[in-house]
């Protein structure tokens, strides 16, 4: 149980590192100032996991009762936001591959915060409700970015664009079928990561996308 608490809190550390930086990124490219870009940082961050907390009824939701996750948040927003302040220019060059950085931070977070919010449904005692399970992982993968693109006035990155929701459908499903037949820990978790972050940069270098008309 410690070694699953342990690869859990491994997991979501990197998750708000990556989600962070995606935030901050929405921010530059909105033009939004060093306080809009911090907000956008850390809702993107840790928005997901108060959603997930809040239809877990696990209130207050994490954030507050452990305040570690929103300071870390900040911090990388902080610096992320001076980072291209100070070397903007230098970043110009490299401008493929920063984005090319920030696709593969955001593929990372998706498929973390999905693995996250089925694992603390199940650990809330719901394991034997698969769609609550992996409805809640969804929702956290999807949540704090949702909330950056309204915030930020633009068409929610779910409903348009590369497949985005699908990824973290799976990626939930894949976590909770794999936990229901007693898949190690370590190898369910980044399994299922893995299969959301794949699925994101192959979309990226493809360009897949849902029907639409």
């Amino acid at each position: 149980m410690e070694q699953q608490a342990l690869i859990v809190s491994i997991a979501e550390t990197i998750g708000i590192i990556a989600f962070a930086i995606t935030g901050v990124t929405a921010a530059i490219e909105r033009h939004l100032d060093v306080f809009g870009a911090v907000v956008l940082g850390c809702i993107t961050a840790v928005g997901g996991g108060a959603i997930r907390d809040i239809l877990l009824g696990n209130l207050p939701p994490v954030i507050f009762e452990t305040p570690t996750y929103a300071g870390l948040a900040l911090a990388v927003s902080v610096g992320a936001f001076f980072t291209v302040y100070f070397l903007g220019r230098r970043l110009n060059r490299h401008l493929k591959r920063y984005y090319q950085v920030i696709n593969l931070c955001d593929a990372l977070g998706l498929g973390i915060f999905c693995v996250v919010g089925v694992n603390t449904a199940i650990m809330s005692g719901y394991g034997d409700h698969g769609f609550l399970a992996v409805f809640v992982g969804t929702v956290t993968g999807i949540g704090g970015g949702l909330l950056r693109d309204v915030l930020a006035r633009r068409v929610p990155r779910i409903m348009v664009g590369q497949i985005y929701a699908l990824p973290a459908i799976l990626g939930s499903l894949l976590y909770y079928y794999l936990w229901t037949h007693r898949i190690s820990d370590g190898a369910a978790i980044w399994t299922s990561v893995g299969l959301v972050v794949i699925m994101r940069l192959l979309a990226d270098r493809f360009d897949w996308h849902l029907p639409r008309i």
